[in-house]
Order: C-alpha cells, then structure tokens, then sequence
C-alpha cells in the first residue's frame, strides 16, 4: 500500500495520508453576521424568548450591540449593525403568521447560543508557557 501512495504523491496527486490541511470558512450573509457575540447566558436567554415570542429575543440581542457586543461585521458602524438585528425581528415578527418567522426565529436563538459558546471557548484558551 505504501507504493501505491508514493505512486500517487509522484504523479502530483495527493492522498490521504499525504498531511493535506482543508480548511472551509462559512461565507455569511449581513444580517447572519450581525448575530452578536453575547454570554451564554444573555444567549439562551435570546433564545428562550425567540421560542415563544418569535423576534423578541432578536429584539433584545439588537440592544447588546449597543452595549460592545462583537459581531462579524467589524467594518459595520454600530448602529448599522443594531438596525440590522432589528430588521430581523420585524421579518421574523411579520412572517410568524405563516410560521416561518417563528422557525426563523428559533434557529436565530440557537445561531446566538452557538457564537456564545464558540466564544467562550476562545476566551479560554490555556496560556502558552514559555
């Protein structure tokens, strides 16, 4: 098996066992990308609100921007940033009629729960020792 991968790394091919890094980065629209950063808890917090009253919780996290929460639209002026949030509680209000703002909605909470806990897994990261 060997030589068929050193076969394959010769004709330019990669194989699997080649160390070959593939790194994928998602590509978010603006309103997905000024979901704001907050603690866990003002997360789930969002999210419980959005379960039950959809774009309530989207409401609210649209006022934690204004409070310094980080969103991934750092070239975005603040208050552009909080109109788009809440842009997207009034879409998510106006078609909970039909259901999908409330299932938008549901999934906007669970995004905010998701960036809380990536967060905090960054802010933890174990200092290097020199």
């Amino acid at each position: 098996m060997d030589q068929k991968d050193t076969e394959m790394n010769e004709k330019g091919v990669t194989s699997s066992t080649s160390g070959v890094v593939v790194q994928v980065r998602e590509k978010k629209g603006p309103l997905r990308a000024a979901i704001p950063y907050m603690p866990f808890p003002v997360a789930v917090l969002c999210l419980f609100l959005n379960t039950f009253v959809p774009g309530l919780g989207t409401f609210v996290s649209a006022f934690t921007v204004l409070c310094g929460a980080r969103t991934d639209l750092p070239d975005r002026h603040m208050c552009c940033v909080f109109w788009l949030n809440i842009a997207a509680a009034f879409i998510q209000i106006l078609t909970a009629i039909i259901m999908v703002g409330w299932i938008m909605s549901i999934f906007w909470g669970m995004d905010m729960v998701i960036l809380a806990i990536s967060d905090g897994y960054r802010d933890q990261r174990v200092p290097q020792q020199v």
